[in-house]
């Protein structure tokens, strides 16, 4: 799912490249030359291995967090029209289930919405994967319910604790707030597999279980639509996907500050803004020549895109720190 921002940015692109393609006619006229025998072998002799060189084939693969998932499509989209013979392909099976792919040495990367875990890093040490952490952009995990909903505005940490643990009630918004309705919440969540789930664990759950009447899944759209089609239903995701549905969602303050660029960004928003991440293998990124490409290409863009799909970019040496890392393990 891409963000009209996203959209617009690929339209100008496009664009742009049109227009260099056609190029000035009245240019070609007065610079073009009908090449001797000479100049032409010169040509081909100088030209053909640089062109060889730059060109790059092989494949990449990752697995991960639906969370990281829009900037990584919006990379491997843009990735393809610079290096056309790389196939990248990347899953979405959640936070955990990239990092069992990752364990089993089935994909080059894992996308991640949260810091790898113990048990994680040492299934990787036991299948004697070594890896690095990069990070490539900030989320807001924004709190959303459907704009038929005309009560709620703001919520405090405190209120989605009552709101979203298990206690053996059946929850209502009154049990909240006793002006709101009297009527019963559905809650939508992602997985138990999704790092955000497990960050929303962390942050507000406190280990505690989550309420069991919550609807799960791995696919984040399939929580945009059951609040989209309920006022009475609740939902936590990735701040992109609250910007790409924003006409028909709204994202509920916590603490009377709301989910934006500036809040996540200086960590106003909290206690739900948090890094995203890419762990990548280092013996791929040393062997595997489309895969180091592909990581290069990734920091370098990473910002734009996160920006584009409706993230938070990093600050730039946080990026060249990146590109410094990713150079010494070549």
């Amino acid at each position: 799912m891409k963000s009209w921002k996203y959209l617009m940015m690929t339209t100008m692109i496009g664009s742009a490249l049109a227009l260099a393609a056609c190029g000035d006619d009245s240019d070609k006229e007065t610079t073009e030359e009908t090449p001797t025998e000479e100049t032409a072998s010169e040509t081909t002799e100088t030209e053909t291995p640089a062109a060889e060189e730059a060109a790059i084939e092989g494949s990449v693969s990752g697995d991960g967090s639906s969370t990281v998932a829009p900037i990584t499509e919006a990379l491997v989209e843009e990735y393809a029209g610079v290096q056309g013979k790389v196939q990248v392909t990347v899953g979405v099976s959640g936070t955990g289930g990239g990092f069992e792919k990752f364990s089993a040495g089935e994909t080059d990367f894992a996308n991640a919405s949260r810091p790898i875990k113990d048990e994680e890093a040492k299934a990787l040490a036991d299948a004697g994967i070594d890896y690095t952490e990069f990070l490539i952009a900030n989320d807001g995990l924004t709190v959303v319910v459907s704009k038929d909903n005309d009560w709620v505005e703001d919520m405090t940490v405190e209120d989605l604790k009552k709101l979203w643990i298990e206690d053996g009630t059946t929850r209502k918004w009154s049990d909240i707030n006793p002006e709101w309705p009297a009527e019963e919440v559905v809650f939508y969540s992602p997985g138990t597999d999704s790092g955000t789930y497990d960050y929303f664990d962390e942050v507000i759950l406190d280990g505690e279980d989550l309420v069991k009447s919550a609807t799960l899944s791995e696919d984040d759209n399939v929580l945009v639509q059951g609040v989209q089609a309920d006022k009475n239903a609740i939902a936590f995701f990735g701040y992109a996907y609250y910007l790409a549905n924003q006409d028909t969602l709204k994202a509920v303050k916590i603490g009377g500050v709301e989910p934006n660029n500036e809040t996540i960004e200086s960590g106003e928003y909290s206690p739900l803004s948090r890094p995203l991440f890419v762990y990548a293998k280092n013996s791929a990124l040393s062997e595997n020549p489309a895969f180091y490409d592909f990581m290069k290409y990734t920091l370098e863009n990473a910002g734009d895109m996160a920006d584009a799909v409706g993230y938070v970019r990093l600050p730039a040496e946080k990026y060249e720190e990146g590109l410094s890392t990713l150079e010494g393990l070549k």
